[in-house]
């Protein structure tokens, strides 16, 4: 990011959007009561030799700059900056743009994440839509030079436009699919002409937010299915032939809005891209809402991503467990942020091979524009927290102690012959290896618990150590 300090009038601004702040948002020190600085991130720490920066990795998301704060039960949000006309124009949509260009500079994030529907409105036709977008570009690559921050990913809006009540790619009206190729198509154009500009635009995020079904008796799974990836494979070959350079990924989310969706979780899509053969042009971005509405924890995704090598990318939030459905909030839990770095950090690649996205609003209740301010500082200081924990319980070894002593019986030359049988099945002797059964002794070995509870007093005895990290 630009060094220089720039005003809200550098970005062509009127008016000061945030007046409670002169500048960049600074690090306070640990622990600092000024809510307008951060009291744990750190953006010039360094961690494992690398900025913190470059481990957290953060996004914000456009979508959610612009949120209206609405909720299940009203369609009228609370939210009415002054600096949003409310007006479909194309000026107030470039105003959006260079307040929401000013926030990120001012909270030192380096990159952003966007719909085709959050840049410009629809309008009256797709055309005029595309129109629109095209001459909104040559603003992001203004913004993008003056500043330094790029876009991290983007993706297209195929589930709120009625054309979409049933999905896109999966939906019975093949001219839903038509459709939904066209902006596919047109938002791969977008990212390349992007990447030519020096704007970023490295990743491209499927998610499918009507992907699914809503009543079974009345949909043919198998077809729905072969139709998603085959718009997923039109997205490959169409990137290839325009020679945009991209990596592609899927957001897995369960259910809401529809009944079930096909991208359920990582297991899920990991097995489907593995049956239509698109899992070498994939990756994975996990959502910890998402996570939580398939019952699961978002260590228990990322994990099953880490294991392949396959997360390219975190919307990082968390949810209200139980209201089964998405509350997106900022990360504040100091454990589903640890969750959150824990896999990534003890992943062979030891680095988030993509963006840490805010795919966060505020409460409904936290409508001032500085509350923007005070929400991405949360989730910055949080998940610098987090990211500091599992550092500690990663490099002092103790949880790592605990895990190989549990498992220690595998490492017998039996275990190795057992653990390689799958590839090599004359390494067990499956008669020899049943009569041995009759002599394992029915007690419990001690040596072989699993210490729970020790495992919890690890993670919670690490948090001092982890603050003195970030000091």
């Amino acid at each position: 990011m630009k060094q220089t300090q720039l005003t809200y009038k550098d970005f062509g601004l009127a008016d000061n959007p945030f007046p409670e702040v002169d500048g960049p948002i600074q690090f306070g020190g640990i622990g600092c009561m000024d809510l307008l600085k951060f009291g744990f991130y750190n953006g010039n720490a360094v961690i494992r030799g690398m900025a913190m920066t470059q481990l957290l990795p953060f996004a914000a998301a456009l979508w959610h700059f612009k949120n209206g704060l609405g909720d299940m039960f009203s369609d009228q949000g609370t939210n009415n900056p002054p600096w949003d006309d409310g007006s479909d124009s194309f000026e107030n949509a470039e105003r959006n743009l260079r307040v929401f260009y000013y926030m990120m500079y001012l909270l030192g994030i380096e990159y952003w994440c966007w719909h085709d529907l959050d840049l410009v409105p629809f309008g009256k036709s797709l055309e005029k839509f595309h129109k629109n977008i095209d001459k909104m570009l040559p603003v992001i690559k203004e913004l993008s030079d003056l500043t330094g921050i790029k876009v991290g990913w983007t993706t297209q809006n195929l589930f709120s436009h009625p054309r979409y009540t049933d999905g896109a790619a999966t939906n019975s009206d093949m001219g839903s699919f038509v459709m939904g190729w066209a902006q596919t198509k047109k938002m791969l154009d977008v990212a390349k002409w992007l990447q030519d500009n020096g704007c970023g635009a490295t990743h491209h995020t499927f998610w499918g937010g009507r992907e699914g079904y809503t009543l079974l008796l009345a949909t043919m799974i198998g077809r729905e299915k072969r139709h998603l990836a085959t718009f997923l494979w039109m997205a490959v070959r169409y990137a290839q032939s325009i020679g945009l350079k991209i990596q592609f990924q899927i957001e897995p989310k369960p259910k809401e809005p529809s009944t079930h969706q096909y991208d359920r979780n990582a297991e899920v899509v990991i097995g489907f891209l593995r049956e239509f053969k698109l899992l070498p042009y994939f990756g994975l971005n996990i959502e910890t809402n998402h996570a939580q509405l398939d019952d699961h924890s978002v260590a228990h995704e990322l994990t099953d991503g880490c294991n392949k090598s396959l997360v390219t990318g975190i919307d990082g939030n968390q949810g209200t467990r139980g209201l089964g459905w998405d509350t997106d909030e900022f990360p504040s839990d100091l454990m589903i942020c640890f969750e959150t770095m824990f896999p990534i950090l003890a992943s062979k690649e030891g680095v988030l091979n993509g963006f840490l996205n805010f795919d966060a609003k505020r409460n409904r209740g936290s409508y001032a524009p500085v509350d923007l301010l005070y929400a991405h500082i949360l989730g910055m200081d949080a998940m610098a927290l987090g990211l500091a924990l599992a550092v500690v319980v990663l490099d002092e070894g103790h949880l790592q102690k605990l895990i190989d002593a549990r498992y220690q019986s595998w490492n017998s030359r039996q275990g190795a012959a057992i653990e390689r049988y799958i590839e090599d099945p004359d390494s067990v002797d499956l008669e020899q290896l049943a009569a041995e059964g009759y002599d394992v002794p029915l007690e419990l070995d001690p040596a072989n618990s699993g210490h729970f509870e020790a495992v919890k007093s690890i993670v919670l005895r690490s948090i001092p150590r982890a603050v003195a990290l970030l000091e």
